[in-house]
């Protein structure tokens, strides 16, 4: 009697370029493919809101695919050990296969269970799948991971090259029985009341096949002047695949080998290196969260664990959050992320640097707020480039480096487009606070991490 292979999707919702999609079909018995929504987990965090609703979408888009391929998505809810030994029992399964995860609790959580299915008799193996390189692979000459970004890209670099993406499976042979599946919609991962989805509804299709098209759109039309404009917010050449990166619709593996084998990076070379230096970024962002599990709520330089931070402001956090503050350019970024779930990468750097060196709010206070707001924020990046704004991560901007929004502005939107776009309200209100002397204070507060480190 056939014993299905399960195949546990988690952060990887393609079905090209699957290694555990494919190392079910290698085994050659009925597929099983099965999403966990697991809330339960100890240590697992939450998602946030716009996580959820991208989520929704993403898990719909996969469930169709999957349908015309052999069968459904299986979808099953809590913690996620528990979930996977029943839906083993019920299907009658023999193997289990998953793309790995990097945090701390998930990691845990996965090896624990490979180890009692194992003792169950349950074939089990993991795959890479999210990563050009492992992140225990990637070491200094001394054997430790590395902190700083440049000669950690340089070490990759000089490594074997990304294997080349799997193909996609034209068939997957369903079982006799499928496991009873939850109903997507029972899940409520979607804003009801009230429904403040309609700026993302109106910004983003998820799905691996509106991923694959976006990729191949920005390789087209847009990687010749990556490399001239890509600070610029209102010249739209930034990629889009932050999303389909973090919800594994695109692998690392496909936008790296379709990147090289375009013609325009055949043309553009040095915009096309720039352009994969940040999916660099990106990997080095996992590898600090591999060693370092604590990442968005701990300083990885302890050093800054001494920072002054005053007592908290709400309506100063919330003019912030809001686009409210007076500043034009921060403004036009938070309405942006709010209306669209993303905002601009020089503005994210903008946005924080004015939220922890002007108003002096801790950096897990943004954190939170992109956490719950983007659809791109995953455990890595997020609290990562957080703590490089603040000063207090790997590779981070030191804390001096205080970003002017004004100046910044001027540098990189200097017809005011974006803002004119975003917030072409803001010049009318009165600054929240006056950037010379709030940059001040958040050195003045950095001398006391100073002589604190010196003691």
């Amino acid at each position: 009697m056939p014993s299905p292979s399960i195949v546990w999707f988690r952060d990887d919702l393609r079905l090209a370029d699957n290694p555990a999609l494919r190392a079910a079909l290698d085994r050659g018995e009925p597929v099983i493919a099965l999403y966990v929504l697991d809330e339960e987990s100890s240590g697992v965090r939450a998602l946030g809101g716009a996580a959820r609703w991208w989520l929704h979408h993403a898990l719909a888009a996969l469930d169709e695919r999957l349908r015309d391929r052999g069968g459904p998505l299986v979808l099953r809810r809590g913690e996620a050990a528990r979930v996977i030994a029943e839906t083993v029992r019920d299907a009658g399964a023999g193997a289990v296969f998953w793309n790995r995860r990097y945090g701390g609790p998930e990691r845990e959580i996965d090896a624990a269970l490979k180890a009692s299915l194992r003792d169950d008799g349950v074939e089990v193996a993991s795959f890479a799948a999210s990563l050009l390189f492992e992140p225990w692979t990637v070491k200094t000459g001394g054997g430790t991971s590395y902190a700083v970004f440049t000669p950690f890209w340089k070490s990759c670099l000089a490594m074997p090259a990304p294997r080349a993406p799997l193909p996609e499976p034209r068939d997957i042979p369903r079982p006799a029985r499928t496991p009873a599946s939850a109903d997507l919609d029972e899940w409520m991962l979607l804003p009801r009341h009230p429904d403040w989805a309609g700026g993302l509804r109106e910004t983003w299709e998820p799905g691996e096949l509106a991923a694959r098209l976006r990729l191949r759109d920005f390789l087209a039309d847009d990687l010749a002047d990556y490399d001239r404009a890509r600070d610029e917010p209102a010249a739209g050449v930034t990629s889009g695949l932050s999303p389909r990166l973090r919800w594994g619709e695109l692998s690392p593996h496909q936008v790296w080998h379709e990147t090289l084998s375009s013609p325009a990076a055949q043309r553009h070379a040095s915009a096309a290196q720039r352009f994969l230096s940040e999916l660099g970024w990106r990997e080095f962002a996992w590898h600090t969260l591999f060693h370092f599990p604590q990442l968005a709520t701990k300083n990885l330089r302890p050093e800054f664990d001494a920072f002054p931070w005053p007592r908290l402001r709400p309506t100063q956090l919330e003019a912030w959050q809001r686009g409210r503050t007076g500043i034009p350019l921060v403004d036009a970024g938070m309405r942006e992320l709010w209306h669209t779930g993303v905002m601009h990468n020089r503005v994210r750097m903008v946005a924080a640097s004015f939220l922890v060196k002007n108003l002096l709010i801790d950096w897990r206070r943004g954190e939170e707020w992109f956490w719950d707001t983007l659809v791109d924020a995953d455990a890595a990046s997020n609290p990562f480039n957080w703590q490089w704004v603040a000063g207090s991560g790997a590779d981070a901007a030191p804390y001096f480096r205080v970003f002017n929004p004004l100046l910044q502005a001027e540098k990189f939107d200097p017809q005011g487009s974006y803002v004119a776009q975003w917030a072409p309200d803001s010049a009318e209100r009165e600054p929240l606070v006056d950037l010379k002397q709030t940059r001040q204070a958040a050195l003045d507060a950095y001398e006391e991490v100073k002589r604190a480190a010196r003691r």
